[in-house]
């Protein structure tokens, strides 16, 4: 199950997992039960939902029969848990189920998600230009989305060498992923979140430009000393990891030694944009003075 994601309807997060095979989307039902029901917490979407499941079962319905789990992380801690899954046409059928002054713009809502769906698969650019306008209007800066889309753009070549070397996904990716951190950054991947008071959020997103471009150094690198050395167990890999974390790790003590400033700053997204935020407005305010004398 690929591409397992948070989607939004109306600032509601809906999770969701597109399953490539099928071409079909996948939808948390206790997410769209908590939105069509308006609960106020996760809590009372599943109450709601193991009621409207127990009523269904004995109305015979085959919704509840032919429904199905998959993992999907959770809200209130970040694990994964089997959870109640419903395509595209089994949450239609829900959705009669259940009375909502929000069924409408639901439909026409999941209509879309399916409609962008097939245009990313037919024009894969469109990805591109849909995440380069979504971190637009959460503020970033247009240097910081070019370097962020092209951090992607690594990560995606350093993943794709990992699979060609029978690195495995997630726990095996974790600890490479980890082993790079370190020795570019000095610490680990858990200590750089707690620095910037991260939980669940992507690290990267909660970058500097600079730190961005030295993680991706340290990607890229570890990505081309595999394609040489070619590591057939998880320990050569794991060295390979660690020799392009270092090269990075060299680039990020010259450009502190050129600058007298760390390079690891504690700042996350939100503190970052602020800070744009404030000199573009300094130099705003510099350029009116300067037109008023």
């Amino acid at each position: 199950m690929a591409n397992d994601r948070v989607q939004l309807f109306e600032d509601q997060p809906i999770r969701t997992a597109w399953a490539p095979d099928e071409e079909e989307w996948y939808f948390s039902i206790v997410d769209v039960v908590g939105v069509l029901t308006e609960q106020p917490d996760i809590d009372g979407a599943r109450n709601y939902w193991k009621v409207l499941k127990n009523r269904l079962k004995e109305e015979g319905s085959q919704l509840v029969t032919n429904c199905n789990q998959l993992k999907m992380r959770s809200p209130k801690d970040g694990k994964r848990y089997n959870t109640d899954v419903a395509n595209t046409e089994q949450l239609l059928r829900l959705i009669q189920s259940i009375p909502s002054k929000k069924a409408e713009p639901f439909k026409l809502w999941l209509a879309q998600v399916g409609r962008e769906r097939i245009e990313e698969v037919i024009d894969p650019e469109l990805t591109i230009e849909r995440a380069l306008e979504t971190y637009a209007k959460k503020g970033y800066s247009r240097e910081w989305i070019n370097q962020r889309l092209q951090a992607i753009q690594v990560r995606k070549e350093l993943t794709d060498e990992w699979d060609k070397r029978g690195v495995k996904k997630g726990v095996e990716y974790a600890i490479l992923t980890d082993e790079i951190t370190k020795a570019w950054s000095g610490i680990t991947t858990r200590q750089y979140k707690n620095l910037k008071g991260l939980k669940r959020e992507n690290l990267r997103d909660n970058m500097s430009t600079l730190e961005l471009v030295l993680n991706m150094l340290a990607e890229a690198t570890t990505t081309e000393i595999s394609k040489q050395k070619k590591p057939e167990s998880f320990e050569e890999n794991r060295m390979v990891a660690i020799e392009g974390g270092e090269a990075a790790g060299e680039a990020r003590m010259a450009v502190e030694k050129r600058t007298g400033k760390p390079v690891i700053t504690s700042k996350n997204a939100a503190q970052l944009q602020d800070l744009v935020t404030g000199l573009i407005e300094t130099i705003k305010d510099k350029s009116d003075d300067q037109e008023g004398e």
